[in-house]
């Protein structure tokens, strides 16, 4: 045990030489593993087990196997866990533990480590980001936020941001992860994200290349195909990837779409496209740094290889030299040693011990207590202020709205309005949740004129319409003979369901939070201006 301590702190001051490593335990370093947080102890055994005896490189953290990638949005109930960060940073020691070799620990964490974790700070989406209009440096404090996050936490790695272009409103797997879909603010902001979590030592991840925003097939089901041209994708899908390159990225998680006129004409997964990695990105954009798949899991890829093992090696030889959520690590190994030339591994081998060197090492350096991070409240309270976009109206109108009195109308997950509760202490008016179509009951609006209509959708994607395929028909009545003023507090492409054309004024807050709520109401009050710029098209 002490042997194997101190290998591990001689890795931290670089004290191991690389090829000190078995052939095999070099292979073991191109797997990444999913863990789970709410694992049972019996599972937990059998990935200590796996770790051992496999030296695989690193882990990819999970909430639950019931919430992880081609199940994330399954039949199983989710668990809820209130103390899952404490779990994760003992699992992290825990694993660590076992380890011959320190392991690389990533983790989603697009939005903060409450995209894996209950009760942890939330930041906004991408696409609130996406609305900033000016103050880019807000999106700096968040990566860098989350960055302190995860350091303390065990984790190394970051695998975000999100750079696809999001043009199409029926994406079911980007959409709010996304900037926007304007190339060049998608660069800017992507690039103020990463600068923040470089700042803290964190590594990053710029994905789904070669551009996953114009898909209408969501990868984990199923394999999305784009048929545009190269030229097209290099003037827009690959024009991030290609600049922020230059800048010095980490890494690059390739995505599971197929890409026709980036491969021959070949129909085959990116991930697993010699001509898309090897020869796009690597020889024409010339990226050196590491490459990770996509979790090979998810049914764009897993479905058509049942051989345990085959993926493992497409995916390596196509040019991935970390496999992340590898479901069969013991025959990959053996499958990649079988067919991989030495060249082959050690050049992937040592791309990846320099990241771990570089990541391990900026694990030491840790933050001192709470020096650089800001308060996460008052910094989404800054990036509400400046998120809180006009798509119609202006301020007059709404101070014309207020004087002749109005009925409140919530619509979709309002079990608590902070919103409708921060105007109600400081102006009179009377509220309810929105009629359901089915109650034989007097229609309490039936004599009212003015209607402030607050939109909180359940869902982030466009499955069920954003989760109101119930309420739409009735929001749409209600705007058509009432004059109303809608705030919508969630993804802005639900206005693409709306009777826009009606509605007196649109206002959009795009997150839920409590500090959203609170500014949205400043403003209707005439207390706050609107500052933020639509960052996708919305149909007329």
């Amino acid at each position: 045990m002490e042997k194997k301590l101190e290998k591990m702190n001689n890795l931290m001051t670089y004290k191991i030489a690389s090829d000190e490593l078995t052939l095999q335990e070099k292979v073991g370093q191109f797997f990444m593993p999913a863990a789970f947080i709410n694992d049972t102890e019996e599972e937990i055994l059998r990935l200590e087990e796996l770790i051992k005896k496999n030296h695989v490189g690193g882990l990819c953290f999970f909430h639950s196997r019931a919430s992880a990638a081609t199940n994330y949005e399954g039949v199983t109930e989710i668990p809820y866990n209130a103390k899952s960060l404490e779990t994760l940073r003992k699992l992290i020691k825990r694993y660590q533990r076992v380890a011959k070799y320190p392991l690389l620990i990533s983790i989603d964490a697009e939005w903060g480590l409450a995209m894996r974790i209950e009760e942890t700070q939330q930041y906004p989406y991408a696409l609130t980001l996406g609305a900033l209009a000016q103050n880019n440096d807000l999106i700096f404090n968040v990566g860098r936020n989350i960055a302190i996050d995860c350091k303390k936490a065990g984790i190394h790695w970051n695998l975000a941001p999100v750079v696809d272009i999001n043009t199409n409103p029926g994406n079911p797997v980007i959409g709010h992860r996304s900037f926007g879909e304007q190339r060049e603010k998608v660069c800017e902001k992507a690039l103020k994200f990463i600068k923040g979590t470089q700042s803290e030592g964190v590594l990053t991840s710029i994905k789904h290349f070669p551009g996953h925003g114009d898909t209408a097939t969501d990868s984990h089901l199923g394999l999305p195909i784009i048929g545009k041209s190269k030229e097209t994708l290099l003037k827009n899908e690959l024009y991030p990837f290609q600049k922020l390159i230059g800048e010095g990225v980490d890494s690059v998680m390739v995505g599971h779409l197929s890409v026709p006129d980036l491969a021959h004409g070949k129909r085959l997964s990116s991930s697993l496209s010699k001509d898309i990695i090897k020869g796009l990105l690597r020889n024409e954009m010339g990226f050196k740094g590491i490459v990770i798949s996509d979790a090979l899991n998810m049914h764009a890829v897993s479905k058509n290889y049942t051989v345990k093992g085959q993926l493992e090696w497409l995916a390596f030889d196509a040019g991935n030299d970390i496999l992340c959520f590898a479901e069969h690590t013991p025959e990959g190994i053996q499958t990649i040693m079988e067919h991989a030339s030495f060249d082959q591994i050690e050049e992937s081998f040592q791309r990846i011990w320099r990241l771990k060197e570089k990541a391990m090492q900026a694990q030491e350096q840790k933050s001192g207590p709470n020096t650089n991070h800001l308060d996460s409240n008052e910094l989404n309270k800054k990036l509400a202020q400046d998120s809180l976009t006009f798509f119609k109206g202006n301020e007059n109108q709404i101070k014309e709205f207020i004087k002749n009195g109005f009925y409140g109308v919530a619509v979709g997950n309002n079990t608590d309005n902070p919103f409708f509760d921060s105007l109600g202490s400081n102006i009179l008016f009377n509220r309810l949740p929105l009629l359901d179509g089915e109650s034989k009951t007097k229609d309490p609006l039936e004599n009212e004129k003015d209607v402030l209509l607050a939109i909180f959708p359940p869902r982030t994607s466009p499955k069920e319409l954003f989760g109101l395929a119930k309420e739409i028909k009735l929001i749409n009545e209600l705007i058509a003979r009432k004059n109303a003023v809608v705030y919508l507090f969630g993804n802005p492409y639900v206005l693409n369901h709306i009777n826009c054309e009606k509605a007196k004024t649109i206002v959009i807050a795009y997150q839920d939070f409590t500090v959203f709520q609170e500014v949205a109401a400043q403003h209707f009050l005439g207390r706050h201006k609107a500052k933020g710029v639509l960052p996708v098209t919305i149909k007329d």
